[in-house]
């Protein structure tokens, strides 16, 4: 079972402003958002790895993403010359001091995740090639952010220097070949500006709520909130990283569509299957022709039927219930996907979501019916040896 206290660290992202000493557009960047943009690079540069025969360690890149989050969120406040230049002279003082603070919002994971997290920290050799991934996915993100902010700052103080430590650390991994193609700015890196939109899109449009979170801020959550409930419940590896991408990429079509709220989709008979169903179009349509076509069944199977338990059987995807994914599918050659897992952490998310504002004394009656709402559907809920309930039941 998650902490509260992990749950709302996780949250906690969303409040933190990047680029705060430039001029930004109105909604600003988050360092959620930039997470969550930074593994879906991640994604792109290791399929992109794989297709020139490049084997990746999904397991150690989803959690070395994680750790780094974590690890970021804690170090937040430290500028991002100061950050680095601590991490040369004072790396192993400040890993210590990140780990003592996390101690108590970790409890509850599976041990090997912990200590892995520490390994993670003070071995610069493990890891190696993921390790490198998720740095070339981190700098992208940050210059994707800084391309846009590049034109409202041009007189701006340093900010030439700025440029071209983000351009020298990306020719240090150049070597691999997402990073080329990205570089190149054609249908790769477009689909990557697609998702970057999710970043301006707001979860709750229509109602006032603090902190305002973004759709593909909550698609990280739900992500990791799906990745650490999989190692709790003892999943295979590749079930784990599947919960995880199935997270990452849930609400991927609502970039077409937009976030429509459930109250719309549940006014007229109908309604959402046809959502649904041009979501389906749209998908075909646009995403995947931007992507490597020996990336489209993976893309295609982990965000169909989001919320349904799915395994692959014979290279054909077939719905099954939970019970039975968890007995009988739970080997990596089954390719795994607990859709129950995931809806059940996407309400969490926005039961914390709502629960969050009312706290801050920003409660619309739509709010509160909302939060009721999903704590009724939910509360006392199992996955086997998982309690779901009782992460519920931390901010009833």
């Amino acid at each position: 079972m998650l902490s509260r206290e992990l749950l709302e660290l996780l949250h906690e992202a969303a409040s933190i402003q990047r680029w705060n000493d430039h001029i930004r557009p109105h909604v600003g960047f988050s360092e959620l958002d930039k997470q969550a943009h930074k593994m879906v690079f991640a994604w792109v540069l290791a399929r992109s790895e794989e297709d020139r025969q490049v084997a990746v360690d999904w397991n150690r890149l989803v959690a070395g993403g994680i750790y780094e989050f974590l690890h970021r969120v804690k170090l937040t406040d430290l500028k991002p010359p100061v950050y680095y230049r601590l991490m040369e002279e004072k790396r192993a003082e400040l890993n210590a001091w990140v780990l003592r603070e996390l101690e108590a919002t970790l409890r509850g994971l599976p041990g090997e995740f912990c200590a892995d997290f520490a390994r993670y920290l003070a071995d610069d050799g493990a890891w190696p090639l993921e390790k490198r991934i998720l740095k070339a996915a981190h700098f992208l993100a940050t210059q994707w952010e800084f391309d846009i902010i590049y034109h409202l700052n041009s007189t701006l103080y340093g900010l030439e220097e700025t440029r071209v430590s983000i351009s020298n650390e990306l020719e240090e991994h150049y070597d691999l070949a997402g990073v080329q193609k990205l570089l190149l700015k054609k249908k790769t890196h477009a689909f990557i500006d697609l998702v970057g939109q999710l970043r301006f899109q707001k979860r709750w449009a229509q109602t006032p709520r603090v902190p305002e979170t973004t759709v593909l801020g909550h698609m990280l959550v739900v992500a990791v909130m799906a990745y650490l409930c999989s190692l709790g419940l003892g999943a295979c590896p590749r079930r784990a990283v599947n919960n995880f991408l199935a997270g990452l990429l849930h609400d991927l079509p609502e970039v077409m569509t937009r976030d429509i709220v459930s109250p719309v989709k549940r006014s007229v008979a109908g309604l959402d299957g046809i959502i649904k169903e041009y979501e389906g179009a749209q998908m075909r349509e646009v995403i995947l022709p931007l992507l490597s076509p020996a990336w489209h069944a993976q893309l295609l199977y982990l965000t169909a039927d989001e919320f349904a338990n799915k395994v692959l059987e014979e290279g054909a995807a077939r719905k099954v219930a939970w019970e039975e994914l968890h007995r009988c599918y739970n080997r990596d050659e089954y390719s795994p996907v607990d859709g129950e897992l995931l809806e059940a952490c996407d309400k969490l998310a926005a039961f914390i979501e709502a629960t969050l504002s009312i706290s801050y004394g920003i409660a619309p009656p739509h709010l509160v019916r909302a939060k009721s709402s999903i704590y009724e559907g939910f509360k006392g809920k199992r996955l086997g040896p998982l309690d779901l309930g009782a992460m519920f039941d931390h901010f009833a």
